[in-house]
């Protein structure tokens, strides 16, 4: 398991007098055991060696977020991330009004230019996307067997309000979960996408996503080649998805929780889930 801390979650972080500099946020991810990056998108052509260079430096992966709406876009883009040397690209596909055979084709169609990109591609459990309703997205799965997917399941907590825990949702989880090939760790409440589970996971929700976390990790590990990795991304965002005193005017506001040390707290999870079921092959 590769456990990254996604960059967007590194976005207004620092110290009390000034945001920190790539350069200390490298450190910062490094220091505290990460060994790879999400980032939100490819750096800009004048960063493009730095981030190059503090990546080899570290010894990080490093995935990438893409938005693809048609296999000829999503082409261009493959071009760029393999000459950057990405370890695989996390898809939220455009977008929510995509769907039926529509949807199954173009789905399709990005996987088929992964391939020959040579690029592993999971597509996203977002909502807003193509992947919006949970039961379209089971409906996806069941018609394409190469589909594999990056597990967020605080999208579909939220857009189906599931305030407390409903097992009418199991089947269609464990469908999803059959397929996981990355993991995004953040929890929802059914009515805001991310809330603070507790400095030691004690909100009522933290044990199922916990749970569906290790389910989905027991399945990768069920089918996982020599060589796979699984990628288990931190990804605590910024406001306006952190919960803050809100600002009107400049959509700005001071956090109510502590943003890194929520990271660290899932990367901990993360790693006593890995611990409890990863067993590995010795010989005799």
């Amino acid at each position: 398991m590769d456990i990254q801390q996604a960059w967007w979650s590194m976005r207004g972080l620092g110290n009390e007098e000034r945001e920190w500099t790539i350069e200390e946020k490298f450190a910062k991810i490094s220091e505290a055991g990460f060994t790879g990056i999400l980032g939100k998108t490819l750096p800009e052509p004048d960063e493009v060696n730095q981030w190059r260079q503090l990546l080899d430096k570290h010894n990080f992966s490093y995935g990438i977020n893409a938005v693809p709406s048609s296999r000829e876009d999503f082409r261009e883009f493959l071009k760029q991330a393999k000459d950057f040397g990405v370890q695989y690209i996390n898809a939220q596909v455009m977008d929510y009004f995509v769907v039926g055979d529509k949807a199954v084709k173009l789905l399709h169609e990005l996987l088929e230019e992964a391939f020959k990109a040579e690029i592993p591609l999971y597509i996203e459990t977002h909502r807003g996307r193509i992947t919006q309703d949970l039961l379209r997205t089971v409906e996806y799965v069941k018609k394409i067997k190469d589909l594999r997917l990056t597990i967020d399941l605080s999208h579909y907590i939220l857009a189906s309000e599931i305030r407390n825990y409903d097992e009418r949702y199991e089947p269609y989880f464990d469908e999803l979960l059959t397929r996981t090939s990355s993991i995004h760790a953040r929890v929802s409440n059914g009515q805001q996408i991310q809330v603070d589970i507790g400095p030691n996971g004690e909100h009522l929700m933290t044990e199922h996503f916990t749970q569906w976390w290790r389910k989905g990790i027991t399945y990768w590990l069920e089918s996982a080649k020599p060589g796979d990795v699984l990628p288990f991304v931190c990804e605590i965002g910024p406001p306006t998805y952190a919960i803050s005193k809100f600002e009107y005017i400049n959509l700005q506001g001071e956090e109510l929780s502590n943003r890194w040390e929520q990271g660290l707290l899932f990367k901990k999870i993360a790693e006593g889930i890995w611990n409890e079921v990863h067993q590995p092959i010795t010989s005799i």
